[in-house]
């Protein structure tokens, strides 16, 4: 029996699954759950040591004889949080994450030091946001001295795993692209923008490597701890977004996908660099061997839980009540923005109910409008690929809010594609195991590429066809939507 091992490190919980490749199943899973400090100006933190734990937990919860077989290990890890590291491999701080706010000051030092965010845009292809992981560095320079100045190593989620396990500092150009410290188009660090951080934040970064490359092997140590072999082979790994466009099967040009979870993207493969002018597309590379244009919003799922709650319904209840509702919900338009908003640029951004009338203010509009909010995001993302030229093909949609028919249908409609669901559900964890696998051939002398093995290993579910009356509705619904979003935004700049 041969088999990989994928394991996912998200902002909530840390998930691993071990697949046999010739029989292509997950014969084992197990997950632990990560705890996230929060504070009112906009800190989301956590610790590296939590990190330690879960990835033993995980591996504890595996039979020993199914962890005897596993020949590559492929890990995926939340984006752009910092693991600030000394010289001994150590924490000087806690890991900012992605969906930290408190870094807004920091970005737009940084954009003034390099002079306008259209020159950092040239030059890295990004913009500072708050969720990158430049201005949090930055931040640790301005708020924590101290630990700046024990700063040696600066590590992403998934690059710290890859410590772990082989206790090497290893970066990839997927996850690497996604710091505002990387020359997207070079794929090389951008030695520009780290000089204006600190004349030695290149110097803490780690080497760069190929998707299709190792980041090392299992170490003795991590062997002993984690109860696997010594020497199994450590794929480069990448971003969530990236090894779950390999888990979902987007690894062509014109194939998207849509994960719908707490935060939601849009994300396609691309043989050439996708660079927006206007920054609401994120010009990454992919962790396949291309590139990764990428839109996230902050709040997808996050108004339908909100909503949910205040009317005391469940899941199932939530979504029948929102069946009852037209297209649109009859006139009423959720900004869903509880968490401020990363796109649009929204930091200090408010959620809101708009177009209440005393004719409309019924439960059944407000579930649907909930659930319309987050795929609106998300076509603000396609028609942003569409104008820079990319063709939209179909769309693999995942994340908790994939589970749902009638989110799947809204989404077919609203981005006038057809919608594809991925059998497996986790799909960066199995995005990390088949870029094992593919590491583990390239590292037999074997010239497999990742399109044949998404094909043999990505199951395919169910197929939602757009319908056109319904494609017709939903554009006037979105015009609507834009129309709101337009007028209050500048509330919150």
């Amino acid at each position: 029996m041969g088999t990989i091992c994928g394991i996912d490190l998200g902002t909530q919980s840390c998930k691993l699954v071990v697949y046999d490749y010739e029989k292509k199943a997950i014969i084992a899973q197990s997950s632990a759950p990560v705890d996230i400090i929060a504070q009112n100006d906009g800190t989301r933190e956590q610790k590296c040591e939590w990190y330690d734990e879960v990835v033993k937990i995980c591996f504890d919860k595996i039979d020993k004889k199914i962890k005897s077989t596993i020949a590559a290990i492929g890990v995926s890890g939340q984006q752009h949080g910092f693991v600030p590291l000394d010289d001994k491999g150590k924490p000087v701080y806690n890991v900012k994450l992605w969906c930290d706010t408190s870094t807004a000051a920091e970005c737009d030092e940084l954009t003034k030091a390099m002079g306008s965010e259209k020159k950092l845009i040239e030059k890295a292809g990004l913009p500072m946001r708050p969720g990158y992981t430049a201005p949090k560095i930055m931040w640790l320079k301005n708020h924590k001295p101290k630990a700046f100045e024990k700063l040696r190593h600066i590590l992403l989620p998934h690059n710290y795993i890859n410590f772990l396990l082989t206790g090497e500092y290893w970066a990839e150009y997927g996850d690497a692209s996604g710091m505002a410290l990387f020359d997207v188009r070079e794929r090389k660090w951008s030695s520009a923008v780290c000089k204006k951080i600190s004349p030695d934040i290149e110097k803490y970064l780690p080497a760069l490597t190929a998707s299709e490359k190792t980041a090392g092997k299992v170490s003795k140590a991590a062997a002993e701890l984690y109860g696997i072999n010594e020497g199994v082979i450590v794929s480069s790994g990448g971003g969530d977004n990236m090894m779950a466009a390999i888990g979902t099967g987007a690894v062509r040009d014109g194939f998207l996908t849509m994960s719908l979870g707490t935060s939601g993207t849009l994300f396609g493969f691309s043989k050439t660099p996708v660079i927006d002018p206007t920054g609401n597309l994120a010009a990454f590379c992919s962790s396949s061997g291309g590139w990764l244009p990428l839109l996230c919003t902050m709040n997808c799922t996050v108004a339908s839980e909100e909503m949910r709650g205040l009317l005391g319904l469940d899941v199932k209840a939530f979504d029948a009540e929102a069946m009852k509702a037209p297209i649109g919900a009859d006139g009423i338009v959720i900004l869903p923005f509880f968490n401020g908003e990363r796109t649009p640029n929204l930091p200090n951004g408010r959620a809101s109910v708009n177009g209440i009338t005393t004719a409309n203010f019924k439960k059944e509009n407000l579930a649907r409008a909930a659930l319309e909010s987050a795929i609106f995001g998300m076509r603000i993302g396609l028609d942003g690929f569409i104008s820079l030229g990319f063709k939209p093909k179909e769309i693999h949609i995942t994340g908790g809010g994939a589970k749902s028919p009638i989110w799947q249908s809204i989404a077919a409609n609203v981005m006038n594609l057809p919608v594809r669901i991925p059998a497996g559900s986790e799909a960066a964890a199995m995005g990390g195991a088949i870029q094992a696998l593919w590491c583990l051939e390239h590292s037999e002398g074997k010239k497999t590429t990742i399109e044949s093995l998404a094909d043999q290993h990505v199951a395919m579910g169910d197929t939602i066809k757009p319908d056109k009356k319904s494609v017709a509705a939903y554009n006037d619904a979105y015009a609507v939507y834009s129309k709101y979003l337009g007028a209050l935004s500048p509330l919150y700049k």
